[in-house]
């Protein structure tokens, strides 16, 4: 018992000059390193979503169809400060927060549009298009003879 004792004892005052010293900075760089990757994979990425989905709520116009976070598709009737009111069927009206709509269709099919345009007309960012269509992009036919 008094073994683990003198295990748990702090080292004697001269055994930090002999070359235990230095254990906080050692422990510094891979800190940062740690902080640095959080940041990039995590925190930065969920930053721009955010900010995405307040300029979503921000631009939220009359006769717009959008999905609420539980699931309920609507076009919005009349906007207030913080109140949507969405139609969701024929003389079905709900009022509910500005906060609760999840994604907005018309926003969302546009991006979709946008992509599928640029993949026609080989107008794509990336350039693995090389500037031809999906039809010009199949298998060259083999010359007979060659």
């Amino acid at each position: 018992m008094i073994d683990w004792a003198w295990a748990m004892a702090p080292p004697p005052e001269g055994a930090d000059a002999a070359g235990g010293g230095g254990g906080l900075l050692a422990m510094l760089p891979p800190m940062i390193i740690m902080f640095m990757i959080f940041y990039f994979i995590l925190i930065r990425p969920q930053q721009k979503k955010q900010q995405e989905q307040r300029k979503m709520l921000d631009d939220l116009k009359e006769g717009e169809n959008v999905v609420t976070l539980s699931g309920i598709h609507g076009t919005i009737h009349k906007l207030r400060d913080d109140i949507v009111t969405l139609q969701i069927a024929d003389n079905v009206r709900i009022k509910i927060n500005r906060g609760s709509i999840g994604t907005s269709k018309t926003q969302s099919e546009g991006a979709a549009s946008e992509k599928e345009t640029a993949a026609e007309t080989g107008d794509s960012q990336k350039g693995d298009n090389d500037g031809k269509s999906k039809k010009d992009k199949k298998s060259p036919k083999k010359k007979k003879g060659a």
